[in-house]
């Protein structure tokens, strides 16, 4: 059971503690940190958790709001959250800027972007109205992507899909539906995985989020946006100022969070993160305006989509149904491991996805049927991407 720290410490009551000697850290790594920044301890309060160990809380400064992340350092690993972070501003993408990291301890001093995610400012009953957010994010994007680089963040490498591919069977299908498999079901997995791996490697390499999506995104005030904004003059690696002004617009920017796990890979996965949400889902007809929009301005801008959007939105297909593969199982494993069974609710979405897309595919055709079979799905149904 968590238990808040004794009253003598500085901090909030609000915030709760497993493990006193950690609150103690925090008191005393807030107090100075509080002292150097100007930051009010008293106003403490827990912003968000996400999936991993990690915890944010907001706090009030003298000129408005920072955010602190609490990373237990034996179970997350900062380094990359740094390291992603000065790759996102040299690319004059709007991220949080550290202001201060504890490293031993896992205490990080943050920039406040806002208080509200894209997905909390979807209009969930109208999907053309939210055609400007979904440009301003494929904004971001591009600006993201041009920035690339080789041999700077780990490879999305053959090892890395197979270990994301691993996630479904071990935890969804053996782990939360308890299914046994046998060795025609393992063989139809196999050589699925083997097909996937194989079409998704074939896609030229950028860098790559991994969870690019409404829930990550910051829907900025005018100050976060003008904050975030690279310095009049400044050069970034893929062009000049006027390259600046072209892909940050200023206010009308999304913030870009939770870009720890970053990577070098296909570049077919981010807009497949973006427009097959793990927790959202658009008609197709939305998905490809979207989709063909950034293909469009990414050909444009020249990164490496092709000059065939129906071959380019094909790779799309193929890496979104790899990431719903290994979210299904990451969702089962945070449940069973971790304790976290709200993220299962979306469990329908994932297969919905996996269902449609092998649907389309001859050679995903039996993929198909071993998941209607583990679903308990005794006939296909026909149905478009998107449509529940």
């Amino acid at each position: 059971m968590s238990q808040a720290l004794p009253p003598q410490a500085p901090i909030a009551p609000a915030i709760a503690w497993s493990d006193l000697v950690r609150a103690d850290q925090f008191s005393h790594w807030l107090a100075a940190t509080a002292a150097q920044h100007g930051l009010q301890p008293a106003s403490l309060r827990l912003a968000s958790a996400d999936a991993s160990f990690r915890r944010y809380f907001r706090i009030d400064a003298q000129d408005g709001s920072r955010i602190i992340m609490d990373a237990p350092p034996d179970k997350e690993n900062s380094a990359p959250f740094v390291k992603v972070a000065t790759l996102m501003h040299a690319a004059g993408v709007p991220a949080p800027k550290v202001l201060a990291w504890d490293e031993p301890l896992g205490f990080m001093l943050l920039t406040d972007l806002g208080a509200q995610t894209m997905m909390q400012v979807i209009n969930r009953h109208d999907a053309q109205a939210n055609l400007p957010l979904y440009l301003q994010a494929v904004d971001a994007l591009i600006a993201w992507q041009l920035s690339s680089q080789p041999d700077v963040l780990p490879p999305y490498d053959e090892a890395l899909l197979r270990r994301e591919l691993a996630l479904f069977p071990d935890w969804y299908i053996a782990q939360h539906k308890g299914i046994v498999l046998d060795d025609a079901m393992r063989q139809t997995l196999d050589k699925s995985f083997e097909a996937i791996i194989r079409h998704n490697l074939s896609a030229p390499s950028v860098f790559v989020h991994r969870d690019f999506m409404p829930r990550n995104l910051m829907a900025p005030t005018l100050a976060t946006a003008c904050a975030a904004l690279p310095p009049e003059g400044a050069d970034l690696p893929w062009g000049g100022p006027a390259a600046n002004r072209l892909m940050v617009s200023g206010p009308g920017t999304l913030g870009v969070l939770d870009f720890q796990d970053a990577v070098y890979g296909p570049i077919t996965y981010d807009i497949a993160s973006l427009m097959r949400d793990a927790f959202l889902s658009w008609d197709e007809d939305f998905c490809l305006d979207v989709t063909i929009r950034y293909w469009e301005k990414a050909r444009k801008a020249g990164l490496p989509v092709g000059d065939d959007f129906g071959e380019f939105y094909r790779g799309v297909e193929w890496m979104g149904l790899q990431r719903h593969l290994k979210v299904a199982g990451i969702f089962a494993r945070l449940t069973l491991r971790d304790g976290k069974p709200q993220y299962l609710a979306d469990t329908p979405r994932f297969i919905h996805y996996i269902r449609a897309t092998c649907a389309r595919y001859r050679e995903l055709k039996p993929l198909l049927r071993l998941v209607e079979k583990i679903e308990g799905i005794e006939e296909p149904a026909v149905f478009g991407f998107g449509r529940q």
